[in-house]
């Protein structure tokens, strides 16, 4: 293991190289009066930004030089160059670093921040590759010899955890999400021994009359979206307020109207006050309101609203079954949550018998 101050001994010293180096080029003008800083980095990862071909070549030679001067070497091999001209990428546009040549994203492929960037410069691609990766997933969860309620949480604490990092950073559309989530939930009906017709809100309805302790990749997927578009709504940076970068989720869900609307709903509670529900007493809960919440709390007050919007999406849908939404009915039935330990130390059919019998 290495030492714990040499990250930062390393960054250090990188911010007197960078600022030393930033003076080589102006601000990057991005359109609208938003200007960009030329120079940025995270740890080792630098990245440059210029509008101008010259300004970007100046740039890397005071840089070159700088590190030469520090006795470290910039290597081509790692790096990846990108010229956009006109709206199009211009791949005759070849930049040099240490006297050898930086291959162009046209060339290959770069990943920063857990991100692939290539020419097209479009998420097409990594759409397809994340439902590549639940398949392969799932498959290989199945292929193990452990019992279903096992496999059930490698599914809930392993892949889905993997699944939504590319599902946040890539503009991937809710119907891809759907399309994964039928996927997993045909393999957790077979792992909890349920026959394969069961529906969805048996599974992840919080209302329902049996709660079982699992996620769902779509509600969690529409909240990643809504957390990312709240925080760079409230940053504090003021090119990304200038910016506010679009959040593509395809056509069928938008996040910017469910943003929205959780935003008006939270409005219209706090206009018609605290109310009682279910059997609880007077007193027994506190509300929280949108006009004094700031910052983080207004984030999570957004998260929450936007589960609770899902919730009642899978209520409505099992009103609408006949047979398996009949516990809708049930208003003297008290509501079950399973936990996972209570899952860890029941028989496989007992948990079975418990989600057929509701």
């Amino acid at each position: 293991m290495g030492c714990t101050i040499s990250p930062i001994l390393f960054v250090m010293a990188m911010e007197v190289i960078l600022k030393a180096a930033e003076d080589s080029a102006g601000p990057a003008n991005l359109g609208g009066g938003c200007y960009m800083p030329s120079l940025k980095a995270f740890m080792d990862d630098t990245t440059i930004i210029c509008s101008k071909e010259d300004e970007a070549r100046r740039m890397l030679e005071h840089l070159d030089v700088l590190i030469a001067w520090c006795r470290l070497k910039l290597k081509s091999k790692k790096s990846r160059s990108l010229s956009v001209k006109k709206g199009k990428i211009d791949a005759t546009t070849i930049f040099t670093v240490a006297c050898q040549q930086i291959p162009t994203i046209s060339q290959e492929l770069v990943k920063s921040l857990g991100r692939w960037y290539d020419s097209s410069m479009k998420d097409t691609k990594r759409g397809l590759e994340t439902v590549e990766l639940a398949t392969e997933g799932l498959l290989a969860i199945n292929r193990c010899g452990l019992k279903g309620k096992l496999k059930v949480w490698f599914l809930q604490f392993m892949l889905i955890p993997k699944l939504l990092w590319p599902l946040l950073v890539y503009e991937i559309c809710s119907t891809t999400v759907e399309a994964i989530e039928a996927k997993i939930n045909k393999f957790t009906r077979r792992w909890l021994g349920v026959p394969l017709g069961l529906t969805d809100v048996a599974i992840y309805c919080r209302k329902a009359k049996l709660r079982l302790p699992l996620k769902s990749i779509l509600e969690e997927y529409k909240c990643g979206k809504a957390r990312l578009l709240s925080m760079l709504e409230d940053s504090e940076d003021p090119i990304v307020k200038t910016v506010q970068p679009t959040i593509k989720t395809g056509r069928k869900w938008k996040v910017v109207e469910a943003v929205d609307e959780a935003k008006e709903c939270l409005k219209i509670k706090q206009g018609i006050g605290q109310i009682q529900t279910d059997r609880k007493g007077l007193g027994s809960s506190t509300a929280k309101w949108w006009s004094k919440a700031e910052g983080k709390e207004k984030r999570d007050m957004v998260i929450n609203e936007i589960r609770l919007n899902e919730d009642s999406r899978r209520v409505q849908k099992a009103v609408q079954q006949p047979q398996q939404g009949q516990w809708t009915n049930w208003d003297n039935a008290l509501q079950k949550s399973l936990t996972w330990n209570e899952i860890w130390h029941m028989a496989p059919l007992r948990i079975s018998f418990l989600i057929r019998s509701v």
